[in-house]
């Protein structure tokens, strides 16, 4: 493992005013059901607080009958012999028959009771539910002048049932070959030219309908997370993402028109969950000593290590608070819960790594991959948007999150919790350590750099500042060789010295730099935390 001193560009403090705001909007939305294979039609409102889904349905607005979906309804067959609807589906494709056109100013239409997305239940009295396409179409052709039929609207009609919403139209289709997944119109249309019949005159208690949005699901966002991947693999959906809630088997399948819109509400969605995340953060801080504060915490997805590959990927809830970093199967809610974590590392002893930083000169690209509005050709891989926790004996974690902003969150707020931990160390640490056979003290010190003792006596054998490290080496085992440059000599120095747990020395010295240019550099926020911190390294 090699350690370098050197300072990196602030891909995060020049595009801090690009993190997605708090949204509020509402649209339309596909859900889809991976039992079914199906889709239809939802509209989304999203708050602060809530994201919720609505389902289409028909509603009794007006008269004497009961608000119940079951409708019949008496069309009287226009002297050209339609009945001004469309119909698709049928019992051979385990589809319903659903009305999947209504004709502007035809029969169907004068009723003001039938809707597009409406499944037949009874022609005449007659159930028509285990029947086929050509039976249904059968019974709606012989059915007489006078037609009953009796519908309910499904509220969860496949989407390739009918057409999409706002967009009916006429029948160009004049074949009398009848397709099941087709609009069948032949003869229950006319060729759209007919006169229709003079509508009805409306009884005062004549029951009105209409289609209106409904609440079905009530996603509070403060329990739930966002995923653009197939449940327990590395495979990123299309045009969508899954809303989970905790607690709940279920989850929810958005689709959209485009990867752009998908896109939009999954930062909108994202960027509201974290909100609510930093409230809470700022609730618990507030009751916490300032040695237990929470940095900051939220979910990923664990790939596993090597052999493990084959492995089913699973989401855990990782947590950055005081000197640890936590990794929970599930959100903390109690305070006794923190100390059921799955694992705990002591932040200063572990090695946050970005798999792939990547970077464009275009600076608006930049930004657009950033905010994940594009994906590079780096960003194609499973290795993407990926971050390793090195735990020291060649052991890791690998966690992915789900945008860019996430990755860059993460990687600031480890920045900020390592810096804070150094602080808190009294700002320095020791490690027993042998060389040549002698016990020695190697120690890591915040303001003066490296100091090497002998352990029994105390005296010091040498010591250096942080910026003269030049690097290192190690054999992956017990043993290192720090590579100095001795300021006045301008020669190189090698230092060799071998440790129990080689890896926890390598990465807090990583820490200890890494705070180091932290309290340096201007546009690290870090360093404003702690002023009047005036140290010479």
């Amino acid at each position: 493992m090699n350690v370098t001193v050197e300072q990196q560009p602030e891909l995060i403090e020049r595009l801090a005013s690009l993190m997605v705001p708090t949204s509020t909007k509402s649209g339309i939305a596909l859900m889809y059901n991976e039992e079914t294979n199906n889709t239809y039609d939802v509209c989304l409102k999203l708050t602060k607080e809530v994201l919720t889904i609505q389902k289409m349905d028909v509603v009794c607005t007006s008269g004497s009958e009961p608000q119940i979906n079951h409708r019949t309804v008496v069309l009287r067959r226009q002297a050209s012999g339609s009945l001004g609807l469309s119909i698709k589906g049928g019992a051979e494709h385990k589809v319903p028959v659903v009305i999947s056109k209504i004709f502007k100013d035809q029969v169907a239409d004068q009723t003001g009771k039938l809707f597009v997305g409406d499944a037949v239940l009874q022609v005449n009295g007659i159930n028509v539910e285990p029947c086929t396409h050509e039976e249904v179409v059968h019974l709606l052709r012989t059915a007489g002048d006078e037609v009953t039929i009796t519908v309910q609207y499904l509220r969860e009609v496949p989407s390739f049932l009918k057409l999409p919403l706002g967009s009916p139209g006429l029948s160009t289709d004049h074949s009398r070959m009848s397709c099941p997944l087709d609009d069948e119109g032949l003869h229950l249309n006319g060729n759209g030219n007919s006169i229709a019949s003079s509508p009805p005159s409306p009884s005062a208690n004549e029951p009105k309908y209409e289609k209106r949005w409904l609440d079905a699901i009530s996603i509070p966002l403060m329990i739930a997370r966002v995923s653009r991947y197939k449940a327990g693999t590395d495979k990123l959906r299309s045009n969508c993402f899954e809303v989970y809630v905790l607690n709940e088997d279920s989850s929810n399948i958005l689709q959209f028109c485009s990867a752009t819109e998908s896109t939009d509400w999954l930062q909108a969605i994202s960027a509201n969950i974290n909100d609510l995340k930093h409230e809470n953060i700022q609730l618990i801080n507030k009751y916490c000593s300032s040695d237990d504060q929470i940095i900051h915490m939220g979910w990923a997805c664990e790939s596993p290590e090597g052999s493990a590959a084959r492995r089913t990927l699973t989401f855990k809830f990782l947590a950055l608070r005081g000197p640890y970093f936590h990794v929970f199967r599930r959100p903390p809610v109690s305070a006794a819960d923190w100390g059921q974590a799955e694992t705990t590392y002591n932040l200063y002893e572990v090695l946050f790594k970005v798999h792939k930083l990547w970077m464009a000169e275009d600076c608006w690209l930049q930004a657009r991959l950033y905010l994940g509005l594009e994906q590079s050709s780096e960003q194609q891989d499973n290795e993407s948007l990926c971050f390793s926790i090195l735990v020291g004996h060649g052991q890791s974690h690998t966690f992915r999150v789900e945008l860019a902003t996430d990755l860059a969150i993460w990687e600031k707020s480890f920045l900020r919790a390592v810096f804070l931990e150094v602080q808190r160390i009294m700002q320095s640490k020791s490690y027993m350590c042998s060389s040549q056979g002698n016990i020695l003290c190697f120690t890591i010190d915040f303001g003066s750099g490296f100091t090497c003792s002998e352990g029994s006596s105390k005296a010091v054998l040498w010591q250096y500042k942080f910026s003269q490290l030049k690097g290192s080496s190690d054999d992956g085992k017990t043993r290192v060789k720090l590579i100095f440059k001795n300021t006045e000599s301008k020669q190189i120095e090698m230092k060799e010295l071998e440790f129990a747990n080689l890896t926890a020395v390598l990465h807090c010295i990583h820490s200890f730099i890494a705070a180091k240019v932290a309290s340096m550099d201007p546009l690290t926020s870090c360093c404003q935390m702690f002023p009047g911190n005036n140290m010479n390294g």
